[in-house]
């Protein structure tokens, strides 16, 4: 989809941006920036959409996401508590021509990586975990220090997976950010009834026909996918609590228990009333 442009600044006296968020699940928020952005997810599981990829994440997710390539925010659809450690900066943070130092060969090539989003596992995601969750009660100097040190660790591992491994590039255009906006706005305000096609489409400007090209080009999800993991989205936060499931259904959406049943457990591969059981576990 055309996305919305997120403005970062750096911390004041410091080169780069930390980011220790705690929250109860956010709106969908599908976005790019120019910054590299390493997300490392210290609670809490959900849905990671990074460019063309689609998939769920685990407590303990560590990415690296390269400058101007979508991705929705990690907090999405997260039920119950979600605690999250991002740092923000820019290829030149520590002035332009840094990487092309002989001892930065590897990080540069981490760089060039990251591009296509990065997620990290095994022994490494665990070593630089426990660093990165040392970082916001560092000092700025020792946390340049420290950021440096993960990145060589990032950029000398074998323990990865590129999660847009065809190198698809993603171009933008600002004047499209209002539009898809305002379909995002349409569902989280209608979700809990029947959505009409065509009042979507007048949302966007846009005929029947172009919307749902328009929609599946740029989010690789057609629109009707979306709406549905956006209610079972909904659907999850209300089986965390004292709702019966056949008010759970209705309350986010779906117009019969059947198709309630099925499409959650497309979505997340297990049903609604495994899915309580399970979070009750917890």
């Amino acid at each position: 989809m055309k996305v919305a442009y997120e403005k970062i600044q750096p911390d004041e006296g410091s080169s780069f941006k930390i980011i220790h968020s705690q929250s109860e699940g956010d709106k969908f928020f599908w976005h790019y920036h120019p910054e590299y952005e390493i997300v490392y997810v210290n609670k809490g599981s959900g849905r990671r959409h990074v460019g063309n990829h689609l998939g769920n994440y685990e407590e303990g997710e560590l990415v690296f996401i390269g400058p101007n390539l979508p991705h929705s925010g990690f907090g999405y659809g997260v039920v119950g508590e979600h605690e999250e450690i991002v740092v923000q900066l820019r290829e030149n943070f520590l002035g332009e021509g840094f990487l092309e130092a002989p001892e930065m060969k590897a990080v540069k090539r981490l760089f060039e990586r990251s591009r296509q989003g990065i997620h990290f596992y095994g022994q490494t995601k665990k070593v630089v975990a426990e660093r990165i969750l040392k970082l916001p009660n560092l000092s700025q100097f020792e946390r340049l220090i420290e950021i440096l040190s993960i990145f060589q660790t990032l950029a000398t591992t074998e323990e990865f997976l590129l999660l847009n491994a065809d190198g698809t590039k993603f171009d933008f255009n600002h004047k499209d950010e209002e539009r898809i906006n305002r379909v995002y706005r349409y569902v989280e305000q209608n979700f809990k009834k029947p959505i009409n096609i065509q009042e979507v489409a007048d949302v966007a400007s846009l005929t029947v026909p172009s919307f749902c090209r328009y929609f599946k080009k740029m989010t690789h999800l057609t629109f009707t996918d979306f709406v549905n993991e956006f209610r079972v989205n909904q659907a999850c936060r209300m089986l965390n609590e004292d709702v019966p499931i056949a008010d759970v259904c209705f309350e986010s959406g779906f117009n019969n228990i059947s198709h309630f049943n099925k499409t959650f457990k497309a979505i997340l591969g297990k049903s609604p009333r495994e899915y309580r059981r399970d979070a009750l576990k917890l």
